[in-house]
């Protein structure tokens, strides 16, 4: 298979200062927050790809950065080698934007609550001017719901449906990219199972890629093909899903497995994670886990380590062996 999304180096700083006249009255300097550290992954084409991690560790900053909602402050991310970016040929940006839809992660937010449903599905095709007759009541069937609901509104549906109708929005317009911020993070358990099974339907039945955003191990589990591990917006270990979760190499992964629930793990004992994750403002010099690594050793606080081929993984640990 050949690579679709190839990201290289990618960096997304943000100036989080106060305003001009506060910094000079208290005298304090420009604040730079660095969501995304020098992030390099490829996404082959008809796969999907999950980016994990805790809260602020990155992961929904990559996601717009993918889908040109954010531009990036240094590297490049190539989508059928075109880089939104930099690219000035306004027919290959165009088209490779027709390719890339985004599912976020509250459906709610992301529908327009005066538009009816046939309207929302519908209108990434009708920006472009293209037949939208009986678009809407074709994809509404298509995932699961009935073209009847074409004429109701967003606040007529439960929280589950409404997500379905984002998965119909993003298929209108025939995407090959799908990015999934988070897609069933604000539903029941139940909910959930049903719209991650719909997507790997779809996915099957229009050959789609995903990258998929989440800080749920056991989705991530059911849904990625590979897995990309972020830490304060450095990518610490990537892999294949089974090798990751047969043998996790990063002790920040060993961490995220063992914090998560199991249905075996009635009455085990684990030590809580130590320590909160650090400001990305004033990120730890060397490893950005080095503070809270269990194994961590004087070099680790002063070298940052480079990702590295280690048993089938990516790490970028200097004792993952």
């Amino acid at each position: 298979m050949s690579a679709l999304i190839k990201v290289k180096g990618l960096t997304r700083i943000f100036d989080v200062s106060k305003p001009w006249l506060n910094r000079v009255i208290e005298r304090l300097p420009k604040a730079l927050l660095t969501a995304v550290s020098d992030v390099s992954f490829e996404v082959e084409e008809n796969s999907v790809y999950a980016l994990v991690g805790e809260s602020g560790s990155g992961k929904s900053t990559i996601g717009k950065i993918v889908v040109g909602l954010v531009p990036p402050s240094q590297g490049s991310v190539m989508i059928n080698d075109v880089d939104l970016a930099t690219e000035t040929d306004a027919a290959k940006v165009e088209a490779v934007r027709a390719d890339i839809q985004m599912i976020f992660q509250d459906p709610y937010a992301s529908l327009n609550p005066r538009w009816r449903v046939r309207e929302i599905i519908a209108e990434p095709v009708a920006a472009k001017g293209g037949n939208t007759t009986g678009l809407a009541e074709r994809l509404l069937e298509q995932v699961g719901l009935s073209a009847a609901d074409a004429v109701k509104y967003p606040h007529e549906f439960s929280g589950g449906q409404r997500q379905r109708i984002c998965i119909a929005r993003a298929l209108a317009s025939e995407p090959k990219v799908i990015v999934c911020d988070e897609p069933t993070s604000a539903l029941d358990v139940s909910v959930q199972a049903q719209v991650l099974n719909l997507m790997s339907d779809l996915r099957e039945e229009f050959g789609l890629t995903y990258l998929f955003i989440s800080h749920d191990l056991t989705v991530v589990q059911h849904m990625a093909d590979r897995i990309g591990v972020l830490y304060l917006g450095r990518l610490v270990e990537e892999a294949p899903r089974d090798i990751l979760f047969e043998d996790p190499k990063h002790p920040y992964t060993r961490m995220l497995f063992d914090a998560a629930p199991r249905m075996d793990g009635f009455g085990r004992e684990v030590d809580p994670p130590k320590g909160e994750i650090p400001d990305a403002i004033n990120p730890p010099k060397g490893c950005a886990f080095h503070p809270r690594c269990p194994i961590a050793v004087e070099r680790c606080s002063r070298e940052r380590p480079e990702m590295r081929d280690v048993r089938g993984a990516r790490v970028a640990c200097h004792l993952a062996e």
